[in-house]
């Protein structure tokens, strides 16, 4: 099989992003696969037909691969470039070549090529800063030519050139349709055959039956040859040297099939009593997880994620002793008395069963879970006979800032109810990122908004009873991540989360006010705490921004090691999760929801 997968010797993708490699062709030929999808991406956007004339700006690997295919579809093909050899290897091609290093004029060889009338159109696979190819590129095009951009050039384009022939001009994405769909990359979600004929995978089955059928040569682009232990070389010259084209990374003949890579020797006794494993090594466990993990006493064992390079990326950088793409490996082993979990949400609750029943503590980014099924898993596990006893926490870090405890600390000789008021400017993020998928990411409310139903109700030491929600009307391609959600807890208090997605980054992030016996506290983006009407206090202040998340790892690991109760109760943790789901539910059906 061949895909668009990282440099290893075995990879994973979707069943969208690999294709079957024909028996008559090469390892070393379906190597170029990828590179010639992009190559036929361009030319199906610029739909050559038999007997038109184009022309082609750089004689890269891109370039060379288009010169074939456009030949291949009875074009006649100019060629640019600044290089001689490779404009050798165009002719060899069929094409005809503009020596740029000699003075060569592209739009005089066009004109000669076509009789003045101009080619039918032109494939852009150059990279430079200059805006001088596109323009080149337009005058050498026909009166409604078209121009297609595969590589990466200057566009400070000049309006005469394309209003006066009404060129069109568009930039080509990739390897094709697909490219950057989560649903289609990721999913495997396919588009209809009938309706998207040519996708990623199609562009690469097409590419190689071309090389099968001796349609498209690229034996002739192999410049050099290096074992994968030498990859700094070949990159290293790639850059540098133009008269490499085709650079092949050949690993060794037999190939241990192994998950894990052991960085460093395990001590023969833990050093504390805290052992710890991490599923997930994205964003969120290298930018916070485990920075703040690293500064506590817990022994790193193992960073696990399916890219290989990522977990061990950051199993060197944060002291792990081994990478591995199988979780199970964490939970299997019994050495490991603490998981952290930070997937996809669509993962939690089904790696919180397993982390549970396998005796780990287990500490997992929110949320806790998707919908009311899994949550339903999660409490019938959590409550079942376990081997050993346990806790779970989900990173509701916000309930441990600094700034969370002042606030705490202010409001323990309150008479009365709260009234509080949380601002979250949360801005904007595409309607086709994961989070915004109800089956992958939950949505804002749930993935996110948990936050603040949970800081809101530690602050009132009460859980929530009735939420009220409500979204913007008709309009915005997402509406669930402009709402206002209303909660009312148990001992009278009252709060309001306002999670908007439609402000500026200039304004503050997050905003917390609190109205209470003639009182108000006012905190902004957990870095400033004011009081009124509060005598002997008028403000707390941090150096930085403090979200508690290293606090609450630090007491999480602390938990582990001494024993206690657990972090946050359990039972808060199910009422924060049940009110997220009543968000969204009261906002979509327009009615109040009591969770009593």
């Amino acid at each position: 099989m061949v895909s668009n997968g990282p440099h290893a010797e075995i990879v994973s993708v979707s069943r969208n992003l690999c294709a079957k490699i024909p028996d008559d062709v090469t390892d070393e030929e379906a190597a170029f696969t990828v590179l010639g999808s992009i190559a036929l991406q361009g030319l199906r956007l610029a739909k050559p037909e038999l007997g038109e004339k184009f022309m082609v700006f750089g004689m890269g690997l891109i370039g060379l691969i288009v010169v074939q295919l456009l030949r291949a579809n009875g074009c006649e093909v100019l060629a640019v470039d600044l290089v001689p050899a490779r404009l050798r290897l165009a002719r060899e091609f069929g094409a005809r070549t503009v020596d740029l290093s000699a003075g060569g004029d592209p739009i005089a060889m066009a004109r000669e090529l076509t009789g003045g009338s101009g080619v039918d159109g032109v494939l852009i696979a150059a990279s430079a800063k200059t805006n001088e190819i596109v323009h080149q590129a337009a005058q050498a095009c026909r009166k409604r030519g078209r121009i297609i951009l595969i590589g990466v050039v200057g566009l400070n384009l000049q309006r005469s050139d394309f209003y006066e022939k009404e060129i069109s001009f568009q930039v080509s994405c990739s390897y094709g349709p697909g490219r950057y769909d989560e649903q289609y990359e990721q999913s495997g979600q396919d588009y209809p055959y009938g309706f998207v004929r040519w996708t990623e995978q199609r562009n690469f089955e097409a590419i190689l039956a071309a090389l099968r059928d001796g349609k498209l040569r690229v034996d002739n682009l192999i410049t050099d040859r290096f074992p994968i232990g030498d990859a700094g070389a070949a990159y290293e010259k790639v850059a540098s040297n133009p008269g490499s084209l085709g650079i092949i990374l050949q690993y060794p003949g037999p190939v241990e099939r192994s998950g894990v890579v052991r960085l460093k020797q395990a001590p023969s006794a833990a050093a504390s009593k805290g052992v710890a494993g991490v599923i997930g090594a994205g964003n969120f466990a290298n930018a916070v997880l485990l920075p703040a993990l690293a500064k506590t006493s817990a022994r790193l064992a193992y960073i696990a994620d399916l890219n290989a390079v990522a977990a061990g990326s950051a199993a060197r950088k944060y002291g792990g002793e081994q990478a591995v793409t199988d979780y199970r490996m964490i939970l299997d082993d019994p050495k490991v008395n603490t998981v952290f979990i930070t997937v996809g949400h669509h993962l939690h609750a089904r790696l919180i069963c397993e982390s549970l029943q396998s005796g780990k503590h287990t500490f997992v980014e929110k949320p806790l879970a998707l919908n009311e099924a899994e949550l339903s898993e999660v409490i019938s596990v959590y409550h079942s006979p376990l081997p050993i006893p346990h806790s779970l926490t989900v990173g509701f870090n916000r309930r441990f800032s600094p700034h969370t405890k002042k606030l705490k600390e202010l409001l323990k000789s309150r008479s009365g109810p709260l009234c509080m008021n949380m601002t979250i400017n949360a801005g904007e993020i595409p309607p086709d990122h994961w989070t915004q998928d109800p089956e992958r990411g939950g949505g804002r409310i749930i993935g996110e908004g948990c936050h603040f139903i949970d800081l809101l109700s530690y602050l009132a030491g009460s859980p929530v009873r009735t939420v009220s929600a409500v979204m913007v009307g008709e309009g915005p391609a997402v509406r669930g991540d402009k709402s206002s959600i209303i909660l009312g807890f148990a001992d009278g208090s009252i709060g309001t989360v306002n999670y908007f997605a439609n402000g500026p980054k200039s304004y503050p992030k997050e905003m917390l006010e609190i109205f209470s016996d003639g009182r108000v506290l006012k905190m902004e983006n957990f870095r400033v705490t004011r009081g009124y009407g509060f005598q002997g206090f008028r403000s707390f202040k941090t150096r930085r921004q403090d979200k508690g998340h290293r606090a609450e790892l630090s007491a999480f690991i602390v938990r582990v090691i001494k024993g206690g109760e657990p972090l946050i109760p359990f039972n808060e943790l199910i009422n924060v999760t049940r009110a997220s789901f009543a968000a969204v539910a009261s906002a979509r059906e327009k009615r109040m929801i009591d969770l009593a």
